[in-house]
């Protein structure tokens, strides 16, 4: 489609799309290069959403494509105000190769117009029916001869080619070794990366056999499939309405558990307030580095509402554990307005003992990082020894690799 032939209307969304991705990357104190926005204003979004209208094709939104037998979503486009994070984290250049795994068409569309008629971008999908929609919706934007389309595992990345650039848009466990072999020296790797449950935006940087971490953004995507999918164990510990997500295969006793939520909960509150608009999301990070294991409680919307369980948010908090007892985050409004204090519900024998251990870390994370810098997180190849990881690291055992998180000190 000619500039000429499209709907005044998708220019003018455009546009506000593009404003929207402004305001939304202001609030967390970063801004848009103008190359990227430049291409979100250029890329007719709508013509890789057929089958929603303008409105819809242009909100900050993340439209989901494909689900699974089940209704999980297995393909999505992702929001406009995501994309702008990982192209900036990418900091893609004219002339650069490549490689976007987990496709859709549009994500591709942008890159294409960042890397220039000098770079190229191969897009990559396990999954024919998104392939085959990426390929046609390029094509009717204009984009099929500059934007290869390949159906294969993205754990495998493509074979023999090497790219100065790997952007991955489907959440990931862990980083495969033919990613570290097919990125360039000094080449960027952005990947949404989960770590004990908790998923970033990590930007990583080839240094030999290394992966040298360049940041973070809190984001979430659909789960990779194929070989690269691990899910998290979901354990149930009140009927099927409160769960704690474990990952990283962190051993847990299931049982135990459920029976500790039988037991009456010990409350402690910490000396910790938070806004109602303020982000507090690295203290997520923070308790899943200092504690031994570590779990996300989440709970229906029946069970919050029941009061059954009282996570921080609707989409979980950092829960700590042992054999037989556990803790959460929890919040509660303070006497000012739009003010929340941060604290602790423990069940089972050790209640009090992980509540407690848990309002510590609060109290830690607030007094040492809450206004400092973030984390580094770095990735070494499976075989690295402890002496040479980061001192006073956490390590989290992946099948490909080990991940390192060092706080600043």
């Amino acid at each position: 489609m000619s500039a000429h032939d499209e709907p005044v209307e998708a220019k003018q969304l455009r546009e506000r799309m593009a404003d929207g991705v402004i305001a939304n990357r202001a609030i967390i104190n970063a801004s848009l290069p103008p190359d990227i926005e430049a291409a979100l204003r250029a890329v007719p979004r709508h013509l890789f959403l057929p089958d929603l209208d303008l409105e819809a094709a242009y909100a900050e939104d993340a439209p989901v494509m494909k689900r699974d037998e089940l209704g999980v979503a297995i393909s999505s486009v992702s929001a406009p105000s995501i994309m702008a994070m990982a192209l900036d984290q990418a900091r893609i250049r004219p002339w650069q190769r490549v490689l976007e795994i987990g496709s859709g068409g549009y994500f591709a569309a942008l890159l294409t117009e960042l890397v220039g008629t000098d770079g190229h971008v191969t897009t990559m999908d396990i999954d024919p029916d998104v392939t085959a929609r990426a390929t046609s919706t390029l094509k009717a934007a204009g984009y099929g001869d500059r934007v290869t389309v390949v159906t294969g595992d993205g754990e495998y990345g493509r074979c023999g080619e090497e790219f100065d650039r790997i952007i991955v848009t489907v959440g990931a466990a862990d980083i495969p070794p033919a990613w570290l072999e097919q990125l360039v020296e000094g080449g960027r790797l952005v990947v949404p990366l989960r770590i004990r449950g908790l998923t970033r935006s990590v930007v990583f940087e080839r240094s030999g056999d290394r992966l040298i971490g360049g940041g973070y953004e809190i984001c979430g995507f659909v789960a990779m499939q194929g070989a690269g999918q691990s899910d998290q164990r979901l354990v149930c510990v009140h009927d099927a309405d409160v769960s704690l997500r474990v990952d990283d295969r962190q051993p847990v006793e299931a049982d135990a558990l459920r029976k500790a939520m039988a037991m009456p909960p010990v409350e402690i509150w910490a000396p910790v307030t938070v806004a109602r608009m303020e982000p507090f999301d690295d203290v997520d990070l923070w308790i899943a580095t200092m504690a031994g294991s570590y779990a996300r409680l989440t709970a229906t919307n029946a069970a919050i509402e029941a009061g059954v369980a009282r996570p921080v948010n609707r989409l979980g908090s950092s829960c700590i554990f042992d054999a037989d007892s556990f803790a959460y985050l929890t919040a509660r409004p303070t006497s000012i307005e739009d003010q929340y204090e941060f604290g602790a519900v423990g069940y089972g024998p050790h209640a009090r003992s992980l509540a407690e251990r848990l309002v510590q870390h609060l109290t830690s994370w607030d007094s040492t990082h809450r206004h400092g810098p973030k984390p580094h997180i770095d990735a070494y190849p499976r075989t690295t020894p402890d002496t040479e990881l980061p001192a006073g690291a956490l390590v989290v055992e992946k099948p490909h690799t080990r991940l390192t998180i060092s706080w600043p000190r």
